[in-house]
């Protein structure tokens, strides 16, 4: 028998290196279908649930196009959280593979403390100070201690602070400088103003958050997420008219989508599978032009289609396509019946959509007017779409280019809380329609005469609609009946007069 120290090299085994990395590639595509299809619908019916509590009572004429947009909404970020944990565990399956090999070539393993994943632990405190403290203790024998509880344990306290609401025209000009010279009468109607209920609802919904994440280590809500709203207030403007205002970030939204305006759209984002084509805000479609969006959505139909009738395809895997299959197939239909605003070319913002599907009269709707205040300037806005409960500051991409023409999905136009958003509840229009740039500048101008108006020398912004227009097809002349009497030729000129020298 060989003695084990004697030998330089390990022996080959039977157990080869491609057995272990086929053995890594089956736990891994496992682990991958039973995380990918059998909890999305667990996390997608819990995600609704957040977004829609407290509980409300629906508003029935924007009911389809909220519930639309949510599910879409949902869909995407679930997908986002489970392609980042398919990416972690592929991570782990490398490092598995890594090791399978080491063993195989006889590296030995690098002795020492693993100081374990860096990048977790920075995910974890996302702007927020990370504390840490390490104590050690003389205890008892090994075999009392491994089963002592309280021997080896880490305790994870959070600490989180609630912001009091600005009250003052002088607490939201610290922010935005210059709000009360842009609206004179304003600072009068602050004085009557309550702070909303709504604002204490947006952070409570964001300490839950939190603390659901805290408890399963998931990454946190980022301090700067956290922190997103400087006050929501309430109050009632000339003629009762009543006034919502908000002032916080801007982060940019890109969803939306109209084959009447715009027919043809680029293949990036036909083919995205987190492009949005519904916002909350749309009509009845006018034209026969198809959305652009339903080849995409028809493509992943067909895709899903031929993987559903495979004979490989799992039983997990078919009950994910099914619901993803009739999702697309109600999208479709909706993108043919409906039209919605564009994020890249329409100006309007993004309210909670706890706000938007409440019974509350006092907070913004679907379609209500609105104007965005920031650095001088006064833009004319609808409230076009609804967002997470525990969100606000969100606008469109052309409302953000607006601001900073360096805007883009991933990068918002205003980082502070720089941004007035004054919202008028319950100036929408009774019948929804495409987008009229004149008409939303001149029903806010009339709205703005409620807190006193705009004072010399401002003026609202005017939008320009840059949706491109298809160039007219050239003339053609119209060929006469083939029938047709020819028109007679001029008659020849008379001779001359006798004696005119000719």
């Amino acid at each position: 028998m060989k003695n084990w120290r004697d030998l330089e090299k390990p022996e080959k085994r039977s157990f080869s290196r491609w057995h272990a990395l086929l053995m890594v590639f089956l736990v891994v595509l496992g682990a991958g279908i039973g995380l990918c299809f059998t909890s999305f619908p667990g996390k997608l019916k819990r995600g609704l649930k957040e977004l829609m509590e407290p509980r409300i009572v629906e508003v029935p004429a924007d009911e389809q196009d909220i519930r639309r947009q949510i599910e879409s909404r949902l869909r995407s970020e679930m997908e986002i959280e489970l392609q980042r944990e398919m990416e972690s565990i592929q991570r782990r399956a490398n490092a598995r593979v890594e090791e399978v090999e080491r063993t195989y070539k006889g590296i030995p393993e690098v002795t020492g403390l693993p100081l374990g994943s860096v990048t977790d632990v920075r995910k974890l405190r996302s702007g927020i100070p990370f504390v840490t403290e390490i104590q050690v203790d003389e205890g008892g024998l090994a075999s009392a201690e491994r089963v002592d509880d309280a021997s080896y344990a880490v305790k994870y306290q959070l600490q989180l602070t609630l912001p009091s609401p600005a009250r003052t025209v002088q607490e939201l000009e610290a922010q935005n400088p210059g709000l009360a010279g842009m609206l004179p009468g304003l600072d009068a109607c602050l004085q009557k103003a309550q702070v909303s209920p709504w604002f204490d609802r947006l952070y409570r919904n964001k300490a839950e958050r939190i603390q659901r994440q805290a408890h399963t280590l998931n990454e946190l809500l980022t301090k700067h997420n956290l922190y997103d709203c400087e006050t929501m207030l309430e109050f009632e403007g000339a003629g009762g008219q009543k006034v919502f205002l908000m002032q916080a970030e801007m982060d940019v939204v890109s969803d939306g989508s109209d084959g009447d305006r715009l027919a043809e759209m680029p293949d990036e984002i036909v083919n995205s599978t987190n492009y949005q084509p519904f916002t909350s805000y749309g009509w009845p479609k006018q034209t026969k032009t198809p959305n652009p969006m339903v080849a995409g959505w028809k493509k992943r139909v067909e895709v899903g289609t031929a993987e559903l009738k495979a004979a490989t395809t799992s039983a997990e895997r078919k009950i994910w396509l099914k619901d993803r299959i009739a999702y697309l197939k109600r999208g479709i239909e909706d993108m043919k019946s409906r039209s919605f605003l564009i994020a890249e070319y329409d100006p309007f913002i993004v309210i909670p959509v706890n706000l938007l599907s409440s019974s509350d009269a006092s907070v913004p709707k679907v379609g209500d007017y609105g104007v965005v205040i920031h650095g001088g300037r006064i833009y004319p806005v609808i409230v076009g779409d609804g967002g997470p409960s525990f969100k606000v500051g969100e606008a469109s991409l052309r409302m953000a280019r607006e601001l900073n023409p360096k805007s883009n999905p991933y990068s918002r136009p205003v980082s502070d809380l720089k941004v007035t958003y004054l919202v008028f509840p319950g100036s929408r229009d009774e019948k929804k329609g495409p987008p009229d740039y004149v008409k939303w500048r001149d029903r806010c101008a009339e709205l703005l005469k409620c807190v006193g108006g705009l004072a010399e020398g401002y003026e609202l912004h005017l939008w320009e609609d840059l949706i491109p227009k298809p160039e007219p097809a050239p003339e053609t002349p119209t060929p006469a009946p083939a029938d047709a009497v020819p028109a007679p030729s001029a008659a020849p000129a008379a001779p001359p007069p006798a004696g005119s020298g000719r």
